[in-house]
């Protein structure tokens, strides 16, 4: 399936049924009064985040969901019966944005979670609403409240624990192949990668993480140049940027440490707060270097080598940061109970 991350999208909840007019006709009861019933609530549209959905493709085929109306009331004070909700099934990781106004109205990043994007209209009431004691037989009733209709933009964002970042060829799909099952396709020529690829890193004893893969960058790339601008809101949700760059490129022109401050740059152009998330250098090709070259190198951008032992550093990073974040939320806690049990 062709991977998918924006959509456009038209949302309609179901109309209120129309309320009853209706009058009691019963063998000797002449005057038996209104008893027309009120009319069902038409039915909400509503957004559900599920596994095993990755891309927004299937809405470049359905784009109109519509939730049914609610039924007409009807004598003897029946109500009608409500319209059923639609539920729509996105992406875990989708943005959720009105399209007219440009309003987020959700982020859907965990199983289950659900949205409600058009609210399906009430019911109008029946005549034994409108009864009262100047107006025994009243002929009033109301007509249903439309449903909410509205235009929404669908993003979906890759949710992942460690996002790949560097030019094409850096060797970011090679990385992700020899330290996951992911199997992003590998060749010679720039832009290999045409979507977003996740792998889960497993580091033994029961200890792993998420690995995405995005499009390489190139200068004048937050000019919309290229293609990994486009996969750049993907690294959004990332905690650790590992920004690989390549110590032996073929081409003897291609200074590394030059590219590796465009693609800073240029992620500076993008977020400013993306810049500013953990990043870290990976060296990439440095057995292809003599041995004082390689060092060199290493000392003008970074250092550091092995993948296993990238793959540990990164899992204690991650696991050092969850420990941070959970100390922080409770100590939160208590201190938000101090102000509470706080004497007035």
């Amino acid at each position: 399936m062709k991977f998918v991350d924006e959509a456009r999208i038209k949302v309609q909840g179901g109309h209120g049924g129309r309320g009853s007019t209706s009058f009691r006709r019963e063998k000797f009861v002449p005057f038996g009064g209104p008893d027309g019933g009120d009319g069902g609530h038409g039915g909400s549209v509503r957004l559900k985040a599920i596994e095993g959905m990755n891309t927004l493709a299937d809405f470049r085929v359905e784009r109109t969901f519509k939730a049914p109306s609610g039924e007409p009331g009807s004598g003897n004070g029946c109500t009608g019966a409500a319209g059923q909700d639609l539920t729509v099934a996105v992406p875990i990781g989708t943005v959720v944005r009105d399209a007219e106004t440009g309003e987020e109205l959700g982020d859907l990043t965990r199983v289950g979670e659900l949205l409600l994007v058009a609210q399906g209209g009430k019911g109008g009431w029946g005549n034994t609403r409108f009864k009262s004691s100047t107006n025994r037989a009243p002929r009033q009733f109301g007509p249903g409240l439309p449903g909410e209709k509205r235009a929404l933009e669908l993003e979906l964002r890759v949710i992942a624990d460690v996002g790949l970042l560097g030019l094409p060829n850096a060797g970011k799909s090679t990385l992700i192949r020899a330290v996951s099952a992911a199997r992003p396709k590998v060749a010679d020529y720039p832009f290999t990668t045409l979507h977003p690829s996740l792998g889960v890193v497993d580091v033994g004893e029961h200890r792993s993480f998420v690995m995405a893969d995005i499009p390489g960058l190139i200068e004048g790339a937050a000019e919309g140049a290229g293609l990994g601008i486009r996969f750049l809101r993907h690294l959004q949700r990332t905690g650790l940027l590992l920004h690989l760059v390549d110590i032996a490129p073929p081409d003897p022109e291609a200074d590394p440490v030059r590219d590796a401050r465009m693609i800073v740059a240029e992620l500076k152009k993008f977020s400013p707060e993306l810049a500013r998330r953990p990043r870290w250098l990976v060296i990439n090709k440095r057995d292809l270097l003599p041995a004082e070259e390689a060092e060199k190198r290493s000392r003008e951008i970074a250092t550091g080598q092995g993948t296993r032992e990238l793959a540990q550093a990164v899992m204690r990073f991650l696991e050092e940061r969850s420990a941070e974040a959970a100390a922080q939320a409770k100590a939160a806690g208590r201190g938000e109970a101090s102000a509470a049990d706080a004497p007035e």
